[in-house]
Parts: structure tokens; sequence; C-alpha cells
């Protein structure tokens, strides 16, 4: 019986820090930026971007990203996503290691899709 409460705790745990992870690493006001004129760059394979993107977003994945990021001009705002989270932040700390100021995590391309959407 202990051995199961201490494992619900643990699962708990890693559950609570994923969430916050989650919300911390999202920026607020993207759809703001994107009204403003903000690139949606999407950071996944070409074949997951063919298979479904948001409208008018730009494909540039995390394997490339090194090689390609000249193509970007560091002038305009940016917002990254990918298909969970994980390579848009990644993506996002490559370009700002590269000089770029304003890039931000967009998450999930599908939840940022949604999101737009609703408004």
């Amino acid at each position: 019986m202990k051995n199961l409460l201490i494992f619900c705790g643990i699962i708990l745990m890693i559950y609570i820090v994923y969430r916050v992870y989650k919300y911390q690493t999202l920026d607020d006001g993207l759809d703001k930026m994107i009204k403003n004129g903000a690139v949606i760059l999407d950071v996944r394979t070409e074949k997951e971007f063919e298979m479904g993107h948001i409208s008018g977003s730009q494909n540039i994945s995390l394997g490339t990203i090194r090689e390609r990021y000249h193509e970007l001009d560091p002038n305009k705002t940016y917002i990254t996503v990918c298909s969970h989270g994980l390579r848009s932040v990644k993506v996002e700390s490559i370009l700002k290691e590269k000089g770029f100021k304003k890039v931000y995590n967009g998450g999930a391309w599908s939840d940022l899709q949604k999101s737009l959407e609703q408004n």
C-alpha cells in the first residue's frame, strides 16, 4: 500500500511539473502579435507540415534551423510552433542565440490554430 501511495505521488508530481512548464513556456498575447504581422514559424519536418499546418505559416524544421535561420528577418516577430511544444522551445532558444529579439513559443500548432479560430 505504501509503495502505491509513493507511486501515485510521483505521478502527480510529474503531472504538476508538466502543467507548470506548459503554462510558463507559452507566451501570452500571441493572437495580437499575429494580427500585428508576426510570422508563425512551424519547426516540424516537411512531412509533418504537409499533413496539416496553420495557413500562412512558414516551415523550417528544427533539424535545419541552424543552417537556414539566415532566411528569416531578425527585425520581424516570430512565433514558433511544432507538434507538442518541445521543438518550438528549442528553436526559440536557437534564434535568440543568433540575435533574434522577438521570438515567442506558440506551443503545439493545433492548439494555436484553435486559439486563433476562437478570436
